[in-house]
């Protein structure tokens, strides 16, 4: 695995795939930006395919990608190359209209939901992960049962939840007060990760019986850890198999998912 942040010149990619490197995960602030002040346009469907030149590659994975001028080219780009991992990053923050512009976002609930709906309807199979705030200053209760409502609804494959935080420097810290208390932030984080819980326990439990493509990471305990294409390192949930076996981290192997959990996979190789 190889991270590259947009920011950083000359990662000089060729040496490090030579190395072993086989799956690259591009980060940035928002992905769905890349090219426009080098090239004055989005560009990265462009870096994509260029990338996908590099044969020694086997995964390619994108964080993170906005709602907000989502660049729709990359959607044929992703469904007709198997080597782009079908896992879509897209932060939306919140739902309510009204805590996305509090939020100085530039998207609003109907061009998310557009977005949202066109990825699902045609990369069949892709994993859409998201991350909200729960507790942002203003968030009434109104606006969080609409969240919490719209979660329910669209069922996102995977979800992290923050409470929100007062951090010095931001526009929210400048502009709000941070008027909701700490133990109603905490309340609807869970209240959000419980619905989240058993979406992702319905979810787990079609991959039993399947055979995924996954990459070992590490062994740990009484198993090595893997991930498939559709989970992210240290964000995302694990694919755990017994130490019995003979793998070797970084390398990818054909796993028979035999049981699943809430939020964890437990396979053998075939």
């Amino acid at each position: 695995m190889f991270n590259i942040s947009f920011d950083t010149p000359d990662p000089s990619l060729p040496k490090t795939i030579a190395n072993g490197v086989k799956e690259l995960i591009l980060i940035a602030q928002d992905l769905s930006y890349y090219g426009l002040d080098i090239y004055r346009k989005q560009a990265l469907p462009e870096l994509v395919t260029e990338l996908l030149k590099i044969e020694s590659l086997e995964w390619i994975r994108l964080h993170y990608l906005y709602p907000a001028n989502f660049p729709v080219e990359l959607i044929p780009v992703i469904n007709e190359n198997p080597r782009i991992c079908r896992y879509i990053d897209i932060p939306i923050q919140h739902i309510s209209d009204k805590m996305l512009d509090k939020m100085k976002r530039s998207h609003n609930r109907k061009e998310t939901v557009a977005v949202l709906n066109k990825l699902r309807n045609e990369i069949p199979g892709a994993v859409i992960r998201t991350t909200l705030i729960a507790g942002h200053p203003g968030e009434t209760e109104q606006d969080f049962l609409e969240l919490k409502d719209f979660i329910s609804e669209f069922r996102f494959d995977r979800l992290g939840v923050f409470a929100y935080s007062h951090e010095e420097d931001t526009f929210s810290y400048k502009e709000y007060n941070d008027e909701i208390p700490d133990e109603i932030k905490e309340s609807r984080v869970a209240d959000l990760m419980e619905i989240q819980q058993n979406i992702s326990s319905e979810l787990n439990e079609s991959f039993v019986d399947k055979v995924f493509k996954v990459i070992i990471d590490r062994k740990e305990g009484e198993f090595f850890i893997g991930r498939t294409e559709f989970d992210s390192p240290e964000v995302d949930q694990e694919v755990l198999i017994s130490i019995d076996h003979n793998l070797i981290p970084g390398n990818f192997y054909n796993i028979l998912i035999t049981k699943s959990g809430e939020f964890d996979l437990y396979g053998e190789p075939v």
